[in-house]
């Protein structure tokens, strides 16, 4: 190691004059990753993609390198490995010229550029332009020095102004205005020394991460000796100079222009690797506390409680330091290099999708993420993975519950902040959360919430609440100046740390309070355990200024004041709301568990001979390769056999020997944890579901029938599975998978009348055994159906409330469950009958009378027949016979 620490990010230390040729090692691609956009020679802030165009000549990057950069690049080699984005750098560039522009000089960040050009194939930063146009013999400009103001007025005794721009790209772009031939490529570079600490990295390393803070040469070199094996160089596409000069500006003009855009873009990159410049928590609560809102919010609190203004500000400077989140850059690191051992030792992996896609528009916005919640691993893998990814950890919304001693503190300094259950009934404290988010969304920091409100315990998505996302809304309207992008996240489990939890739940025990003991004691328990694979999977982003245009067209752009509440508001929080949670289902992984929980609670007993458990699993795949749900869904590459396997490794299968074959099933318990993982994928298999319901009770059925029928149906389907399609986009998938159907003999055609005949097999032969098994994850949700069509029948028009059907409706599920087969336990969850019955009221085959009694005509008992097409005779019968009546009140007098 050098002696004298000067050497590293010393702006005064010049390369010597000689030996000035291009780096000349093999080059290699290296890392992984997409390249933010790159600054154009467009307005300020501006981000354009350059055309991607083959490499020049190789022959140039042949020459020796000079004997300085050789020396001190072998000194720093083993204290540095480096990361490159994106995965082929040359493909940025063509012949032309290259210069590269860093965020500031320093001699580490040359040296570490040469290698990272030498190993990504690009021209080296060390050669001159051709004819010296920048007049230093090196093809490499900075926007600013670090220390030059302060070392030029110690030498000197005065004080050297600040400087507006680089006087290299003063001198470059003077080049291009004297010489029409030369098109120099300016491709800005971006280095961060030091991500994440790997396994070996000590806790001291983590003082030394990448910040906004502009560091001396002493702290850079520790910097590099601690953290300089986590070094990550992010290549853009090259800015236009020749659009620049177009613009016809004034010399002085350009250069500023120039300088601005790329300071915008080194700026967006460091905030997305590194995160917004973060104020304190004390700063942003004073900020809370100072703006209009909250202050005429204090005024009325006082007012109410007939008490001092001082004491109300002092119980909202509470309210705000119980909401504020304290972020802090060590314990986030910190964070990340103890859970690095976590996952390794309790997933057997942690896959990302579509991460790219975000990559390439999170810069310059505002992102929400809004992802799946099924446990509390959901905010601590999603914010390692984006950490890790070189995204910045969002700021996350968690429910004061989670505020447990010492772990809530270190949630907190990882960017949780807490709120209430229920702000209901308190306007000061609303309204001091509302102008947090304000601020937030105003200071580009990411946010994270979970629009289901609490972890789901079915496996199913649950309905949105549009409580944050209306906060989020508003806080955009009244500035509306970053653009904000909502970012579904699917994040899907072999196997649950709350599944026992859950399963008390489903059974009826309260939900057990969180605490510090119940925690630390399940330690232990957890790191014993193999939860199989985790993948995370991004979807389809959703543009709040797309919403805009599709339902506030009234809306000019201009900011919206804290008291306005426009007619639009509502309905777009509610559809982001539903398209956040269709998008989420869109961006879906189909694990092992899944697809052995969609066969094995098919049968009776949960249990199938392993040929036809291998079967119907190669069944599922092939239908969901061959009608694909979307191009975000992404489906387990492993066999059939592997698939088993896996599920008999992880202890969710159990193999009972036979002569006549090995048979495969779960017990009691394990089936209503296996239905959660069913209900996680049961939308993906809807179409295919639907006709495999059709035909368990009708041996022959017309194509236009299951398409009647299935339009029908579909709006409640729609609603209670998030579906992405409308009525004709569902029925073209009907006829997309009775293709499939028909390939696979599981359905014949066997007459061209009414659009053609459709029939199965007559018996118990394995297709109809396969035609079962794909429909019965289907067929509880029209036995619900049925259910409430027939307790509204029972009791009559304008008789009960929707609240009374509800509860009725959920008497009946139960009693069916207890005297016939064990249902799903969300069979009778009074949120699903709710949803249906709304269904129903929207759709306008049900209606409040005067009293708020529910009525129905002829058009109720029209679909009902529709319905007993699905349903067989015994089963409507069973159902017609517990549907319950009101219970009459006492006293109430019946004519004769």
């Amino acid at each position: 190691m050098p002696t004298q620490p000067p050497l590293f990010d010393d702006d005064r230390a010049q390369p010597p004059d000689a030996a000035m040729a291009p780096a000349g090692d093999a080059p290699h691609d290296r890392g992984a990753g997409a390249s933010p956009d790159a600054p154009t020679a467009g307005e300020a802030g501006t981000v354009v993609a350059a055309p991607m165009v083959p490499t020049g000549p190789r022959r140039e990057l042949r020459a020796r390198r000079p004997w300085w950069a050789k020396l001190l690049g072998g000194i720093l080699k083993p204290w540095l490995v480096l990361k490159i984005e994106p995965q082929a750098p040359p493909d940025l560039v063509d012949g032309r010229p290259v210069c590269y522009v860093l965020e500031d000089y320093g001699l580490s960040n040359a040296l570490i550029l040469d290698r990272a050009c030498r190993e990504a194939g690009l021209p080296s930063p060390l050669r001159p332009l051709p004819g010296d146009p920048l007049g230093r013999k090196r093809a490499y400009v900075a926007l600013s020095r670090r220390h030059a103001s302060s070392a030029l007025a110690l030498a000197t005794g005065q004080v050297q102004q600040k400087k507006t721009h680089s006087e290299s790209l003063a001198r470059l772009l003077d080049a291009h205005r004297d010489d029409p031939v030369l098109d120099v490529q300016l491709v800005p570079v971006s280095i961060f020394v030091g991500r994440s600490p790997d396994k070996a990295s000590g806790w001291f390393s983590v003082l030394f991460s990448e910040n906004w803070a502009i560091v001396g040469r002493s702290r850079r070199l520790l910097a590099i000796l601690l953290n300089g094996r986590d070094t990550l160089v992010r290549f853009a596409p090259p800015v236009d100079m020749r659009g620049i000069l177009d613009e016809d500006l004034t010399p002085e003009r350009s250069v500023r222009k120039l300088a601005r855009v790329l300071r915008t873009h080194f700026n967006r990159t460091r905030e997305a690797i590194v995160g917004p410049d973060l104020s304190t928590r004390r700063l942003l609560i004073d900020k809370v506390l100072a703006s209009a809102p909250v202050k005429d919010a204090i005024a009325d609190q006082a007012r109410r409680d007939n008490s001092k203004p001082e004491d109300a500000w002092k119980k909202a400077h509470a309210m705000a330091y119980e909401i504020a989140a304290d972020y802090s850059h060590p314990v986030v690191r910190s964070a990340s290099f103890l859970l690095t051992g976590v996952w390794n030792r309790i997933y057997r992996g942690v896959l990302v999708h579509h991460l790219d896609a975000l990559k390439a528009i999170a810069p310059g916005k505002e992102v929400v993420y809004v992802p799946s919640h099924r446990s509390h691993m959901d905010y601590l893998l999603l914010s390692y993975l984006l950490y890790t990814k070189g995204i910045v950890p969002p700021h996350i919304v968690a429910g004061i519950n989670l505020n447990l001693p010492v772990v809530g503190t270190i949630l907190r300094k990882g960017g949780a902040f807490y709120i209430r259950r229920s702000i209901r009934g308190s306007a000061l404290y609303s309204t001091i959360l509302a102008e947090y988010v304000a601020q937030l969304v105003a200071g580009g920091y990411s946010i994270e919430y979970f629009i289901e409100g609490g972890r789901s315990r079915t496996g199913r998505l649950l309905q949105p609440k549009g409580g944050m996302v209306a906060m989020t809304m508003r806080a955009y309207l009244r500035q509306p100046t970053r653009p904000v992008v909502f970012q579904p996240v699917y994040i899907g489990y072999e196997k649950l740390m709350e599944g026992n939890s859950y399963l008390d739940e489903l059974s009826g025990k309260p939900k057990e309070k969180e605490s510090i003991w119940a925690l630390l004691w399940g330690i232990p328990k957890v790191l014993r355990q193999n939860y199989g694979q985790v993948v995370v999977n991004f979807g389809e982003p959703i543009e709040l200024g797309d919403l805009l245009a599709e339902h506030a067209t009234t809306w000019d752009g201009k900011p919206l004041g804290d008291d306005d509440k426009p007619d639009w508001l509502a309905d777009m929080v509610d559809a982001a709301a539903q398209r956040i949670q269709v998008n989420i289902n869109r961006a879906a992984d189909v694990n092992p568990i899944n697809l052995l929980a969609l066969a094995l609670l098919s049968t009776p007993k949960h249990a199938m001979g392993e040929g036809d458990l291998l079967a119907q699993i190669e069944l599922s795949k092939k239908l969901l390769a061959e009608v694909p749900y979307s191009d975000r869904v992404t489906v387990t590459p492993h066999s059939p056999l592997q698939i088993v396997a896996h599920g008999e490794e992880i202890g969710v299968l159990r193999r009972v020997s036979h002569p006549l074959g090995d048979v495969f099933s779960v017990g009691d318990d394990d089936a209503v944890l296996l239905s959660y993982f069913r209900n996680n994928v049961l939308h993906l298999f809807t179409a295919s579901a639907w006709i495999a319901c059709c035909f368990l009770h009708n041996r022959r059925m017309s194509r236009e029938n299951l398409r009647r029928i299935g339009r029908g149906m579909y709006p409640f389907l729609q609603g209670e599975l998030f579906l992405p399609w409308d009525e004709d986009g569902f029925a073209e998938r009907i006829d997309r998978t009775i293709e499939v159907f028909a390939r696979e003999g599981l359905l014949e055609q066997v007459s061209d009348d009414d659009g053609g005949i459709l029939a199965r097999n007559a018996g118990q032969s394995d297709e109809v055994f396969r035609l079962r098994a794909l429909g019965h994850p289907l067929q509880q949700a029209f036995e619900r159906y049925y259910i409430a069509i027939s307790v509204l029948a029972k009791n009559g028009p304008g008789t009960l409330g929707a609240g009374e059907l509800e509860s009725l409706c959920q008497l009946a599920a139960q009693r069916l469950s207890l005297l016939y087969a064990p249902a799903a336990p969300e069979f009778f969850d009074k949120t699903l009958f709710r949803g249906f019955i709304q269904k129903l009221r929207e759709l306008g085959l049900v209606k409040l009378d005067e009293n708020s009694k529910l009525v129905f005509d002829e058009r109720l008992n029209a679909w009902a027949r529709d319905a007993k097409v699905i349903l067989g005779r015994e089963l409507r019968h069973t159902i017609e016979k517990v549907s319950p009546e009101a219970v009459k009140p006492v006293g109430t007098v019946v004519a004769d």
